[in-house]
């Protein structure tokens, strides 16, 4: 058995159809064919309290039909998921290496899902978008809950049919960036992905920019050095400063965009200590404004 194949990959599912774009990026990515996929779906089943008004007359109609759409949601269910195991199936995933996970909700789906995470995953997937069609209900609850929880595991936001073939990396100069390029040299090496490296430096005083511009440049050449040990050959790297913004999520999203990537790599932390910082001002705000991209928040 190959280093992959012992790891393995979280994908977790809500019944939607956007969540299946996350099996469908997923199923893109070569290195993730060679390791064991979860799938899991977490659902809130009817609470008991419900049951208990059997007792009363006048709601024994009410309960039956209740009853009646908890046994069909099953089904549903069961024949989504079957649906997201095809999907891996004519991608190439072995069959024996997938695997469908369907649970009640505990202490709540995204604290349900954290837990699962904890037991050994090389990666989180999560779609973007859910049942809901309101973008700020679903990023401002379980994705969000998400990003903050999982501080020990990359995980994956993905957007509306991303291609992952073209990877944006954006670097500092913190170790939090640096453990991002190890993550995607990991993941991504020997692959025919492209990718760039982007470093964006806010202000417009050219002194200030010139500083940055020379401390980022080793650290451009490390990254690159460490992404051709890994198997990438160097004209599938390219590096680039972008100089003179006010947002550096807007100018990340931007390049993105521009670029046609398909996949946006940050880093949890940046040069802040402390965590709210970077999570507000720069990931948190990428996945926001990354409605068709993938967005991977390494720890």
């Amino acid at each position: 058995m190959n280093n992959q194949a012992q790891k393995k990959m979280l994908l977790a599912l809500d019944g939607s159809e956007y969540a299946l774009e996350t099996v469908k990026y997923i199923s893109k990515i070569p290195a993730f064919q060679k390791m064991r996929v979860v799938l899991l779906n977490v659902m809130s089943k009817i609470p008991e309290y419900y049951w208990d008004l059997e007792r009363e007359p006048q709601f024994n109609r009410r309960i039956t039909d209740i009853r009646a759409w908890e046994s069909q949601l099953g089904k549903n269910l069961k024949e989504y998921m079957g649906k997201a195991r095809e999907n891996l199936f004519d991608a190439g995933f072995p069959q024996d290496a997938v695997y469908t996970k369907i649970q009640e909700r505990q202490a709540g789906i995204a604290r349900d899902i954290v837990k699962e995470a904890k037991d050994g995953y090389y990666a989180i997937a999560v779609g973007r978008k859910g049942l809901s069609k309101l973008k700020d209900l679903i990023l401002g609850s379980m994705v969000i809950k998400l990003l903050e929880k999982l501080t020990f595991v990359p995980l994956f936001v993905v957007g509306i049919n991303p291609q992952p073939g073209k990877v944006l990396l954006a670097l500092d100069t913190s170790e939090g960036a640096m453990r991002a390029v190890d993550y995607l040299g990991s993941t991504l090496g020997e692959s025919d992905f492209e990718v760039s490296i982007i470093h964006v430096i806010r202000g417009e005083k050219r002194a200030w920019i010139e500083d940055r511009e020379a401390e980022i440049e080793p650290v451009f050449n490390m990254a690159k050095s460490h992404l051709m040990s890994c198997g990438f050959d160097s004209d599938q790297i390219t590096t680039k400063t972008i100089t003179g913004v006010q947002s550096r999520a807007n100018a990340i999203v931007k390049e993105a965009k521009d670029g046609d990537y398909g996949t946006i790599v940050v880093g949890r932390r940046g040069l802040s200590k402390v965590r709210d910082f970077f999570m507000g001002r720069v990931s948190n705000k990428v996945i926001q404004l990354a409605e068709r991209e993938a967005v991977c928040v390494v720890s």
